[in-house]
């Protein structure tokens, strides 16, 4: 008789026994799992595999603030609507037999999926193919741009402009002298507002004159990506997964919105335009732009652009970057880095 495999199974018998005894006499969530992914509005139940059969209390919470008191070993449930997208920490401290004990776990709470887009070209515009896009507005029949200086690319500088829509033709233009490296840009009134990257500030410039008239710093965003308006406060993206609110007037820091879709943080937003209650952005590197609920950070819709500019493109530093919308006409105009075209598109729900 071969006694090996029965030592084999016997020992693992006794590993398997002893497993069981450890987990039944530790306090832990059996529901959720950690890391569970809950779509946004479901109802988490929380239940506990308790080491004792009798407690005095336990005490629920959901990132640290009390959710629920209760004096037995029955579930409760959370509503995740009232929490809001994103990792949401759970701890339940128990009281029993004079002692206290606490059990942790988390779930992410994500919107549901996005509506989806295809795109029809409407018209298509010359593009100046020197202007490294870093943010675009069209007000009052004009294009409103500016653009960065990449410091592999010595000719090209940044610049704020006002630009012809029909010919492309720039009708005026102020280089910093500073030439730092200009991002997102928007118009408030009678101002322009001019993000730098790293430098961790902004200007205000005058609408009519070009001149600048004003300089703000920047709070917990320390870059500076994307900007709009949405009638109330400035919208800054900084490439993280965040949105900030930010005074018009004063450009100081009021907030923020953290950003999710189906899968996740949705990070490397960029460029950035209101339209219509929602915030439409670029994401670096990538030929989409999601539509963002700047009011909770859930991705609503998702418009797939691959192959919207392949002539005369080049080969690097390529990206799309700029949303412009006319609000009068209801035109959606989106161009990139030294793209040679500015388009016209009406988006197709799939």
């Amino acid at each position: 008789m071969n006694w090996k495999p029965i030592l084999g199974l016997s020992l693992m018998a006794l590993f398997t026994m002893v497993g069981c005894k450890s987990q039944e006499g530790k306090l832990k969530f059996t529901t959720p799992e950690a890391g569970e992914r809950v779509v946004l509005g479901k109802q988490v139940k929380l239940s506990l595999n308790f080491p004792v059969a009798t407690i005095d209390s336990v005490v629920y919470s959901v990132d640290g603030l009390p959710l629920a008191t209760k004096k037995d070993t029955s579930s409760v449930v959370f509503d995740s609507t009232k929490y809001g997208l994103g990792d949401k920490s759970l701890s339940a401290k128990v009281y029993a037999q004079g002692k206290e004990d606490i059990a942790y776990s988390n779930v992410i709470i994500l919107p549901p999926n996005p509506k989806q887009y295809a795109y029809e070209v409407v018209n298509v515009f010359p593009h100046d193919s020197t202007a490294y896009t870093q943010g675009l507005q069209f007000v009052d029949g004009i294009l409103y741009e500016g653009t960065g200086n990449p410091s592999h690319l010595p000719d090209i500088v940044t610049s704020l402009r006002k630009v012809d829509l029909t010919t492309g033709k720039i009708l005026q233009k102020v280089e910093p002298k500073e030439n730092f490296f200009g991002e997102g840009i928007t118009v408030i009134g009678d101002k322009i507002v001019f993000l730098t990257w790293t430098e961790g500030e902004g200007y205000f410039y005058d609408k009519k004159s070009m001149n600048r008239v004003g300089t703000f710093k920047y709070g917990n965003s320390k870059e500076g990506w994307g900007l709009t308006y949405d009638g109330q406060r400035l919208i800054k993206s900084d490439g993280t997964n965040s949105l900030y609110f930010l005074d018009p007037q004063s450009g100081s820091e009021l907030g923020s919105v953290r950003v999710y879709d189906e899968n996740g943080p949705v990070i490397e937003l960029n460029e950035l335009e209101y339209i219509d209650g929602k915030v439409y952005a670029n994401v670096y590197g990538q030929e989409i732009i999601v539509i963002i609920n700047p009011e909770t950070g859930a991705v609503e819709g998702r418009i797939n652009l691959v192959g919207l500019n392949t002539e005369g493109r080049s080969e690097v530093d390529n990206e799309m970057n700029g949303i412009a919308y006319d609000h009068a006409a209801k035109r959606l105009f989106l161009t990139g880095k030294l793209w040679p075209r500015l388009y016209e598109i009406k988006l197709v729900e799939r």
